[in-house]
Order: structure tokens, then sequence, then C-alpha cells
């Protein structure tokens, strides 16, 4: 008989690999090497800190053998290795691993030298006094719990954190194709930077660094110059340098170099065994003799130079070949919401300041309802005692306490846990000074609900409480800096000498950019012939125009859905009538890829979002911050399925109506409220139901005021009211918006105009015609329109384009600022009559 016959389930190996090792690495990612951006612990360490909490291992108590809590972990928490859990427990207690020591070591928990700690039964340990503040409020339900591996117990998915632990202590690990670094800070400068984020929501990176002055390393040293710190803390990357305190001490005529400090995770052995083979080797020659005079009282390396040597050369030397100099490879990746990211300074604070909010609130609840519920007992104690003779003649008159109950409940209208109070109210509770005590309770947890409740009112309230408590925190933790960072005389950041100006960007269809002055435009006055803006081939035509500032992001995207970032600055600045530089110069953009959008980005406008549409009819919202950290050769700004390409982005506040228009002539409007934000990486969701081989031509936003202009490719076009189409869901066929037949084929394109734009028509051949909006007909939904664009039956029109009247960004200028907003407006109609000029 054939048992197995049914049971053997086959399986493709490569399609089974590929599952197993994607859940190796979310495991990986998510449960043991990434620290949460809340509390800034791996799994491993937030056990340990709960596994000590539950010991009662407190400052104040006694210490307890390490592998105590080592077993603890491992039989409740975390079934992995023992020596995973205790090297993680040794590194909490190392003063030259971590800034502030969450853990509080008793016997030999390693050195600097890479000893390593003594064996788990010779070391004890228990919480330091910080660590209390991680865990404080832990059980007035400030945060979830989860079963832990078999569900025997419960665990914190995440500890309270009351002061933000992942740039205060830093954290390092691997995971799978990705890493995270992130360096120690002063407990002092990061709250004092929160506060001022809670202050000030709309503060800068740069900020953020007048009072975040860098990292601050637990082994000191000096940290050479602030370029690394500022992209570090703007991008989430950079590289930071890092050398060791030297003084120069001169004894019987012969000069000494001393290390006091050592760059961070610097082993101090290994480096001194280094020079010495660097001095056997003579790549480093002067050194007579070389000490290790460390001892409790601090780090003491001392070099001696011969007499004819040079104590600054042979630093140099040193610093240039061994570790006394090394670079700290900062990358802030850490997990949001399960997610890893890697987040600039203002993010990690900001995530933070959330999640505190989120702590409070809870705690502020479990607070409220339980002196509610206090005051309810003692509600029931004062009628009890005001009617007392009443109330003892109801007990003693009762045969069972059960009736009592009841009796009392019918007479005075008592609740269950009210009743069973008085039941057990003792008799000297009947004193007059008892029934004093029992009124002052009472008044008093009546002032704490109205404070608890005014807290859960009022959001600047509670965000009063967190800055209160992080001033505690700071008041009894905050220590002085130990790093210090020292200015390097040549390091100049590039950006502090560009000026910031206005500027205009020009792009045109074959992909040519350049930078030129506003002032350039603005010279002229309404009315004049124009200046050449630049020289076109003849097939070319500028299609992108824009007006920015040089300190701005300018975001290419691609109909690939890449997105592109440059600097305004670094687009070159061209003369009038030069061409500019072709974009792939300055971009790794793709031979097949074609921009189809153009932003730009200010450091002080990061708000909103970015909307796109697909020509599969797919739309998506993405907050503008998930664009902050790219880089030139791209990043994926949407996921497209095969076929599909992305058509348009376009910036939103959260309540734009967007259209998408299809080939087919059906359109549908929708609020992009219907939308939800979606991460960079996301495909984004159906705006409209395509049928058959329908394909997206436009997605646009839609205002009261404008009207949806559509061209067909034998040339027919017509101009609507954005008004005669109703607001409606996204994902349905939409409405009809173009009577398609024979005679006017399909549409080609389509677009939001006003009256007194201008639209520019391409056909198959070549042929490029420039019209007025005004010139076309203005008609119903369902109507072909008029000819805009005579064909012959070989030639399709393939492309239209429209030309601003004012520039788009003219919107949101401040209208007090008039002379700015006529500034703008002069330099757009310079750029619409220098336009003309090329193209004629």
């Amino acid at each position: 008989m054939d048992f197995n016959q049914g049971k053997v389930k086959e399986v493709d190996i490569k399609d089974e690999m590929k599952k197993c090792y994607i859940d190796y690495a979310m495991s990986v990612i998510v449960g043991r090497a990434l620290p949460d951006v809340r509390d800034g612990l791996k799994p491993v360490h937030r056990r340990i800190l709960f596994s000590m909490q539950e010991l009662g291992l407190y400052p104040e108590k006694g210490y307890r053998k390490c592998a105590r809590i080592v077993g603890d972990v491992l039989g409740k928490y975390h079934p992995h290795g023992d020596s995973s859990v205790y090297d993680a427990l040794v590194r909490m207690a190392q003063d030259f691993s971590m800034r502030y020591m969450l853990v509080d070591g008793h016997g030999n928990f390693g050195s600097v030298d890479g000893d390593g700690a003594a064996a788990m039964r010779y070391t004890e340990s228990k919480m330091n006094k910080i660590a209390v503040e991680m865990l404080r409020d832990i059980n007035k339900n400030t945060v979830d719990f989860m079963p832990n591996f078999d569900g025997e117990e419960q665990e914190p998915v995440v500890l309270p954190a009351r002061y933000p632990n992942l740039l205060v202590n830093g954290s390092s690990g691997i995971a799978v194709g990705m890493a995270t670094n992130i360096p120690p800070h002063n407990l002092g400068e990061i709250i004092d930077g929160t506060i001022m984020l809670i202050d000030n929501p709309d503060v800068t990176v740069l900020d953020l660094m007048t009072k975040i002055k860098g990292p601050d390393f637990p082994t000191g040293a000096t940290i050479m110059g602030k370029a690394g710190i500022r992209a570090a803390y703007e991008t989430g990357r950079g590289k930071i340098v890092v050398r060791a305190k030297a003084e120069f001490e001169e004894e019987n005529g012969r000069n000494k170099i001393i290390f006091t400090e050592i760059p961070y995770q610097v082993n101090k052995s290994k480096l001194i065994e280094n020079i010495a083979d660097l001095v056997k080797d003579k790549k480093i020659t002067g050194i007579s003799d070389l000490r290790d005079e460390s001892d409790r009282d601090g780090m003491r390396i001392v070099i001696e130079l011969k007499r004819d040597a040079n104590p600054n050369i042979v630093l140099n030397l040193l610093y240039k070949h061994t570790k006394l100099q090394d670079t700290f490879g900062v990358i802030m990746l850490a997990l949001v919401n399960n997610q890893p990211k890697v987040l600039n300074l203002k993010q990690i604070l900001e995530y933070y300041i959330e999640f505190q909010k989120e702590v409070i609130t809870r705690r502020t609840i479990f607070d409220l309802n339980k002196a509610e519920a206090r005051a309810h007992i003692l509600e029931g104690l004062k009628i009890a005692l005001d009617n007392i003779d009443e109330v003892i003649s109801i007990i003693r008159n009762s045969k069972t306490s059960e009736i009592a109950r009841n009796t009392l409940i019918e007479r005075f209208d008592f609740s269950e846990k009210q009743c069973q109070a008085i039941l057990e109210m003792k008799l000297r509770r009947l004193t007059g000074l008892e029934r004093d005590k029992i009124e002052d309770e009472y008044n008093e947890l009546m002032r704490l609900v109205e404070y608890l409740k005014s807290i859960l009112d009022n959001q600047e309230k509670l965000l009063g409480v967190i800055k209160d408590e992080l001033i505690e925190i700071r008041t009894k933790y905050s220590d002085e800096r130990r790093s210090k960072i020292e200015k390097i005389l040549n390091e100049i950041d590039i950006e502090d000498l560009i000026q910031v100006e206005d500027v205009v960007i020009t792009l045109t269809n074959s992909g040519y950019v350049k930078r030129i002055l506003a002032d350039t435009y603005s010279a002229q006055r309404r009315g004049g012939k124009g200046i050449q803006a630049m020289t076109t081939k003849e097939d070319d035509l500028v299609e992108h125009v824009m007006i920015t500032s040089t300190h701005s992001d300018v975001l290419f995207f691609t109909n690939k859905g890449r997105v592109y970032k440059l600097r305004a600055y670094e687009i070159p600045d061209a003369g009038r009538q030069a061409k500019g530089t072709n974009l792939i110069n300055l971009i790794a953009i793709e031979p097949d890829e074609k921009i189809q959008t153009v932003l730009t980005v200010t450091d002080d406008k990061k708000e909103g979002f970015l909307f796109m549409g697909t020509k599969n009819g797919i739309v998506k919202k993405t907050p503008i911050s998930e664009f902050k950290n790219l880089r030139k050769n791209g990043l994926i700004a949407i996921s497209l399925k095969d076929g599909d390409e992305l058509l348009k982005v376009k910036n939103t506040h959260g309540d734009a109506n967007i259209m998408v228009i299809t080939q087919n002539g059906y359109a549908v409007k929708f609020n992009e409220k219907n939308v939800r934000p979606m991460g960079r990486t996301a495909s984004g969701v159906k705006a409209i139901n395509l049928k058959g081989d329908d394909i997206a031509v436009c997605m646009d936003i839609a205002a009261d005021g404008e009207e949806l202009l559509v061209i067909s490719e034998n040339g027919y076009g017509k101009r609507t009211p954005i008004t005669a189409y109703k607001l409606q869901n996204r994902g349905g066929v939409g409405l009809i918006t173009y009577k398609i037949s024979d005679k006017t084929g399909k549409l080609v394109g389509a677009t939001i105009c006003k009256v007194d734009d201008e639209l520019m028509l391409i056909n198959s051949s070549g042929v490029a015609i420039r019209i007025n909006v005004s010139d076309i007909s203005v008609t119903s939904r369902s109507a072909m329109g008029v000819t805009l664009m005579r064909t012959n039956e070989d030639e399709k029109v393939v492309a239209i384009a429209k030309i601003l009247s004012s520039y788009d960004s003219e919107k949101e200028l401040d209208e007090e600022n008039q002379d700015d907003n006529n500034t703008v407006q002069e330099i757009d109609n310079n750029i619409v009559q220098e336009i003309d000029n090329i193209e004629e």
C-alpha cells in the first residue's frame, strides 16, 4: 500500500528558496539586527531590560548574577544563543561602548583593548538609573504587548523610552542587504533639539544643528569638520572623520606625543601593535619608544620621539597610516512601523515625538480611568457615611452578605463596586477624622481628573508634559560633551558659496537643460519683443520652464517611474543663446527614458504630496518627505507593472480634485482624499476602470473655473468646463468626455487649461503649430469639437504641450508681496515671448 499517496506536494525549488530566503531576511531585519525608531533598541536589548525589570533589578537594589539574567531572557523571550544575549548585556555595561550605559555591571566586563568579559557565572549586573527612564510607566498601558515565542509570556513591542535613545546611544547592526550605523550623541543636546522641534515643527535640519552639534562618542576624540555631520543629518548618510586627541610634551630635550582619547570602536591594543609594526617596517621614522600608560584614571598612549624628529610630521603620519584617525560611516537606518528606512535627523525626532504623544496619551487615559474608578468608590463611601445608621441597620438585619448587598443597591442606588467597598469598610472609618480624609481624597481626585482631561483635550498641554519630562531627564542625567568638533581651515561647504538667487530653468523636448538668472528675463518690460532664451535644433522645443532658487531641489520624473534630483545650482549656467547641456551628462538617465515632469522643491516647502498618474490608469499619492534622500543616479518613484508608464506628477496639499482622461474619451474626476498616502516604492491604486485596450493619456489637477482641453489624433479638439464633470469615486469607468469616431480618431492628449493659455500641437511629420486656447470652441462633454490641425492620411497628431500664461508657482506666492508677484509675471511674459522667437 502507498501510504504517502496524495501527501507528496511538488514545489519549484527556485520559488521555495526565494520564499524561504525572504522570510529569513525579514526575520533578521525586523527581529534581530535593526533598532526601532521609537526606543532605539534591538529586540535583544529590549528583552534584557524588560527581564531585568521583572527580576526587580533596580538601581537601588542589589546586583544579580548575569547567568540568572541571561537564563531568564533565553527562557522567556529570546530563543537564541546565550552568548548573543550575554554579549548584548555586556555591551550595555561598557563605558567605552555606550555613551549612557543602560546596565550597571559588577565585575570584569571587558576593556577598550579588546579583552572579553568574564564568564556570565562570575559577573553581576542591575539596571542603571537612566535605564529606568526607558521603562518608566510601562505598567500603565503605555505600549502594546505581544505573546513571546511560545505564547506563555507577554513582552513589550517597544519600551516607553522617555528620551530619544536611538540618537543618544546610537546603534549598529548588519541585516540582510542593509546595515545601520548611528553614532551616539550628548543627551542634553538631543533633548534640546527635541524641545526645539516641539516648539516649532517647521525648523530645518540646519536649525536643529544649532542645538545638536554632532555625535558625542563615549571615548571622546575630535571630530574633524562639520561637512560629514551635515550630510548625515540632512540625508541620513555621511562620513565623519574622527581623530585621536594628541598633546605634545617635552622632557630632556626630547618630544613626546601623548594620546589621551582615541576614535570610537578602535581597539587600543591593536592600534599600538599597528604603530609598532609601522616603526619596525620604517614606514614611520622618528619614533624611539612606544608605551601604553593607561590606568583606571584614563587613557595615556606615550610615543617618544628621536631628538631630530619633527613632532607635527610624525603626528600627521600616524593619523594617515593608523586608526588614530578613523572614519565613522553614518547610516541612520531604523525600523518605522516594521519597515527599514534611512532617516535624517529631523525625521528621527519627529517619529520620537509622535511616539511620546501616544505614550503620554495612553498613560493619561490609564491614570484617568484609575482616578475615576477610585472617585466612584469614594462617592459611595461618602453616601454611606452620611447615612451610616441606616446602612448599619440594613447590614445587621440581613441574613447574608448577598441580601445586604442587594438591599443597599436598591435603597441607595449603589453600584456593585461601591457596595462591595461599603461592606468591606472597617469600623475605624466611622471616625470624624477618617470622614475628613475621604472628603479630602475625593476633592484631590477631582482636581486630578480635571487635569488629566485637560491634557487629553489640549494638544499643546500634552506637548508641554512631554517637554517638562524631557527637561527633568536632562537635569538628572545630562553631562558635558566629550567629543570636540574642530573646524577644518580649508573645509568649504560648496553650498555656502552659492548665492541664493532666483533662476529660470528650461528643459527642451530632446533633453537640453540650462539655468539662467531670472534678472536676465525681468530686465525687459511687458510688450517688448523679447530676447532669445536658447538656441534649439529645428525639431526641438522648450518643454519645461520653471522659476526657482539656486538652493532648491529640482526633481526629474521619467516615464519609467524613476526620479532624479539635482540642486538647481548644479545645472550649468549658460548664456541666453546657448542651447544648454544634455541632461544625460548631469543625471544617470537611461537612453530610452523620457522626462515626463520636472518639479522644484525648496528647503522650506517640503510639505504636501506628490500625486502621480500612469498610462494604465493607476494613481499614487506620496509625501514629499519620502523624496528628501534622493541620489543623482535616481530612485524608484512608483513601481510600474510591465507595459505601464508614468504620465505626470503634480504637487498637491491633500485636498485637490484629480482628473484622469483616456484615449477612448472617458474621464473621471475624484478628490485625492480617496487615495491614501503610500511609500515611495508602492504601485498605487486604480483611478479609472479601463475598457479593452484603452489607456490613460492625461492626469491633472482640476479646479472650478478651469477647463479640460482634449485633442484627437486627427487634429480635432475642444474645451469643456470642469464643472461639467461631477465628482465621482475613483475606480469607476468615468464619464464620456469625447465622442470618438473614425473621423476624429482617438485622443492623444488632454490638459487642464485657462482661457489665456496657449497650446502647441506636434504631428508625426514633426510639424508644430501654436494655438491660443481662447480660439478653441467650448462644447459639451460628448461633442466632437473643431479642427485644430489639419492632417494628411498618413499623419497623426502625436503630442501636445501647454504654454502657461503665467508660471504655476505664482499662485503660491505671498499675496501681500505684490512687488515679487509682478516680477514673476514680468519674467513669465518675457519667457513666453522668447519661446515665440525660438520656435519662429
